[in-house]
């Protein structure tokens, strides 16, 4: 008698969903259940994750005094849609991130809600650069990534997801970031293209930049290169844009990824993690002389997701002292540590440990490494991608609350699967 051969549990994703798919490719398995830091398959296998929903998952899966406060305003028949009505958990959550994260860093600024994901926040704030400033042209940087709307993509660098806008991308031009040439002080090549009236950079609207490349590399700016770009934007009159998309909401060690450059940006987007419980949820924050629109000019349906308003509102009162921030900052200097060992241990990956905070990864000088690492660590039970133009840097995304025995054990999970990707 034939048997019939078993259904591959990714049959039916491999069936019915469009082959744009790509996470599930490299997690190739059908998650059911998660907390905390950790996920569980159908199988009741058990995965740490390393790599907390690109960044949408700072607080962890179904973090419980999240869950709480939303379960009780679901069962209180809370209002869940309302586009932007005023409504008590939006008036919480404004009247919360002003008092817990604005005021004690002295900064004033307007908030906006867009729409519900990351380009939202940053199409928002590049029309609203060109209507106050008059003029079209946005300058980012070599590796940036800002979303895969028309807008974002014209401003990220990736040929990949350029290309898949399949229309010319304009009003853009791209100067080098940090390092990127070696030994160099870049915002020189900035500033030198500014004032020469023959570099063919018209005057922009705005600089737009990620303190931490993400999906770019993990490519960390200095403080002191911040702070130039910051110093050319004023001394220029361009407003300075900074996408802490992904880097924001803590990632780095600080609540805003800037903040330890002393730089005070016109325009901030925050999206992922500032709904704390990866429902979907964006920002865009902007000094009060900015605030031009006409009512309704930028709109959209899902702007008023009340369900992230009341996890958004639960997960600042993290940020209420500063005990949290050193949390993540201990945290983060064990996982370079611990990074430094590998490189040095094995010396022929080629590696370049980057990053700040929680957002770290090793950069591999040996093509599709970095790719075969991650498989080896989902082999063993880790989740974690890979980024960077040519996939090039493992990645390292933990929730910013996992705990230590979480942190170690995922961090031998890399080394194991290092030591034997290179065998």
């Amino acid at each position: 008698m034939q048997v019939e051969e078993a259904a591959s549990p990714m049959q039916i994703f491999e069936n019915l969903e469009s082959e744009v798919r790509s996470y599930c490719r490299s997690f190739p398995t059908v998650f059911t259940r998660a907390k905390g830091y950790k996920l569980w398959n159908r199988d009741g296998d058990e995965y740490i994750d390393f790599f907390a929903g690109a960044g949408a998952l700072n607080y962890g899966h179904n973090n419980p005094r999240l869950k709480e406060k939303l379960v009780e305003y679901i069962m209180e028949d809370g209002i869940a849609h309302s586009l932007d009505m005023a409504t008590n958990a939006k008036e919480a959550f404004l009247k919360k991130f002003d008092e817990v994260i604005l005021k004690p860093r002295n900064l004033e600024y307007k908030v906006m809600f867009p729409g519900p994901t990351g380009t939202n926040a940053v199409e928002s704030a590049l029309k609203l650069a060109r209507k106050v400033t008059g003029r079209d042209k946005v300058i980012s940087f070599t590796n940036a990534f800002h979303g895969m709307t028309i807008g974002s993509l014209s401003i990220t660098g990736n040929a990949f997801k350029r290309k898949g806008a399949g229309i010319p991308l304009n009003n853009s031009y791209f100067m080098p970031f940090d390092n990127y040439v070696k030994g160099e002080d870049t915002t020189r090549y900035l500033e030198r293209f500014l004032e020469d009236n023959g570099s063919g950079v018209d005057l922009p609207a705005a600089v737009i930049l990620e303190t931490v490349q993400g999906e770019g590399g993990i490519n960390a700016a200095s403080f002191e290169w911040l702070k130039k770009v910051e110093q050319i934007c004023r001394r220029y009159n361009i407003l300075l844009i900074v996408d802490d998309i992904q880097a924001g909401c803590g990632r780095t060690g600080t609540f805003f990824s800037f903040e330890p450059a002393g730089i005070e940006p016109d325009i901030v987007c925050l999206s992922k993690s500032i709904g704390g419980y990866g429902l979907p949820m964006a920002i865009t924050l902007m000094k009060p002389e900015l605030d031009v629109w006409e009512p309704g000019e930028h709109n959209g349906t899902f702007r008023g997701n009340n369900l992230a308003f009341v996890t958004a509102t639960e997960a600042l009162s993290y940020w209420e002292n500063d005990s949290f921030s050193h949390e993540i900052q201990q945290k983060g200097e064990k996982i370079t540590r611990h990074l430094k060992q590998i490189v040095e241990e094995f010396p022929q990956i080629k590696g370049e440990v980057r990053g700040r905070g929680l957002m770290q990864g090793i950069a591999c000088g040996v093509d599709g490494l970095a790719d075969k690492i991650c498989e080896a660590a989902f082999q063993r039970g880790l989740i974690m991608e890979t980024s960077g133009p040519d996939s090039e840097v493992a990645k390292l995304l933990p929730p910013l609350v996992i705990d230590e025995d979480g942190l170690e054990r995922g961090l031998e999970i890399l080394r194991e699967s290092v030591a034997a990707t290179v065998k």
